[in-house]
């Protein structure tokens, strides 16, 4: 069942791509502006609405966990490819975008850490040792 893990990555990804694609449209660039990313939140919003509903089971949550953390080095080697240097020197633009784009990613963050259950147990707490 991981399979079914990589289809839903493969439905994301093609989602993402596409709405890339209509959002450079949109602003009037010829390309696809933010497809990885916007399917790396695809990808967290369907593992996190099937999870709890018991539509993901462990196989394929095991895919998709593969794959997410696949994706992290996709999309560093996606930007170590682009120009930065150029970018800074087009405009503020870029800063704009960067510094947008921070601040977005801390915010969906922030909402997905409060989505999580509270435990009554600190996992990182050092219980203290009793010497008899």
């Amino acid at each position: 069942m991981i399979i079914y893990g990589t289809a839903l990555l493969a439905i994301c990804h093609l989602l993402g791509i596409f709405l890339g694609d209509v959002l450079g449209h949109m602003i009037g660039v010829k390309t696809n502006v933010g497809g990885v990313g916007i399917a790396m939140l695809l990808l967290i919003f369907a593992r996190l609405y099937m999870q709890p509903r018991g539509l993901l089971p462990k196989p394929t949550e095991a895919g998709v966990g593969f794959w997410a953390a696949m994706y992290i080095p996709v999309v560093v080697a996606m930007a170590a490819q682009q120009n930065v240097v150029a970018a800074l020197r087009g405009g503020p633009v870029a800063l704009i975008a960067a510094f947008g784009a921070v601040a977005l990613c801390a915010c969906f963050i922030a909402v997905i850490n409060r989505m999580e259950p509270k435990t009554d147990s600190d996992p990182f707490a050092i219980e203290p040792v009793t010497v008899a």
